[in-house]
């Protein structure tokens, strides 16, 4: 470890889908934040350990900051934006191909009251010509006075390791918060159910993808063998969505486990057991009972 070693919180923001899942696994170099082309795929704060020799950068990949339109929209604007007080930088992430957007002004309002210095980050930079790259950040210079502005492509890789050198360079000198093998401060539960959940976000369309938990109710090792046996609920809020997420004889539920199944082995390093069932529980989304219940609580803004 060098003298000067370097640690410290980096919050990535930016309206829903603009790529702030994959930078975070791209960074962290495993899959610990689930990706999707659907909207609000990130629910929870997912915090990412990136470790080596120079520095510690713990990523806080935030639920996409919108207009909520139920309870658990508003638990996850709340996450995002009590994020932002907490961190040593801001990484606000736009989508190079979409450019500036109505949402991206609600999040640059938020950013005004910020103290820590914000980077405006352009992601998928391989989408478009470069020409077009200069008056994107003209536009985006004009709302706000930015620390930098650095376009990268999280998907091909692009320029992401220049970014994490200036965020090297920028955080200020600490400990070693986690060890340095450890990629992520959730527990396995957390990341097995985002795992099934993403599944499921991968094989539905339409109302299904939003309406939809994933509640881990057993994890236990089969005796005399090294697998492990894991028994999970996917919450719908209407007897329709059951049976879509069921599937003709059983058929949708099944390629949902068998999919879920190879990334859970790959994060446990062992063979896996994973029975699926689907239960319905209304309007779960405005409940605060049943959102505490499968993760979503106040007091963990």
């Amino acid at each position: 470890m060098t003298e000067q070693y370097k640690s410290g919180f980096v919050a990535i923001v930016g309206r829903p889908n603009v790529g702030k899942s994959t930078f975070m696994n791209r960074v962290i170099g495993e899959k610990i934040a689930i990706m999707s082309d659907k909207p609000q795929t990130t629910r929870n704060k997912i915090q990412g350990v990136m470790t080596d020799k120079e520095a510690q950068i713990i990523f806080i990949d935030t639920p996409g900051i919108h207009k909520p339109k139920h309870k658990l929209g508003d638990y996850m604007v709340n996450v995002a934006e009590n994020t932002l007080n907490e961190v040593d930088a801001v990484l606000f992430m736009i989508n190079a191909e979409e450019g500036y957007g109505r949402g991206d002004q609600f999040i640059l309002d938020r950013l005004q009251r910020v103290e820590q210095p914000v980077y405006l980050i352009i992601n998928k930079i391989d989408k478009v010509h470069p020409d077009q790259l200069l008056p994107l950040i003209e536009q985006y210079r004009e709302k706000l006075d930015f620390e930098e502005v650095i376009p990268i492509s999280a998907l091909e890789g692009n320029n992401v390791q220049h970014l994490v050198q200036v965020l090297k360079e920028k955080l200020p000198e600490g400990p070693q918060f986690y060890p340095e093998d450890q990629i992520t401060d959730h527990p396995e539960r957390f990341v097995i159910s985002e795992f099934i959940r993403e599944k499921v976000l991968h094989l539905t369309r339409e109302e299904i993808p939003h309406s939809i938990a994933v509640v881990i109710e057993g994890i236990e090792p089969r005796e005399n063998s090294n697998a492990v046996y894991i028994q999970a609920a996917i919450i719908v809020e209407r007897k329709s969505q059951k049976g879509i997420i069921i599937g003709k004889q059983g058929s949708m539920l099944k390629e949902v486990g068998k999919r879920a199944r190879k990334d859970i082995e790959a994060l446990l390093g062992s063979k896996v057991f994973l029975e699926l069932w689907v239960k319905v529980q209304k309007d779960w989304r405005n409940k605060q009972i049943q959102l505490s219940d499968f993760g979503y609580r106040k007091d963990e803004y």
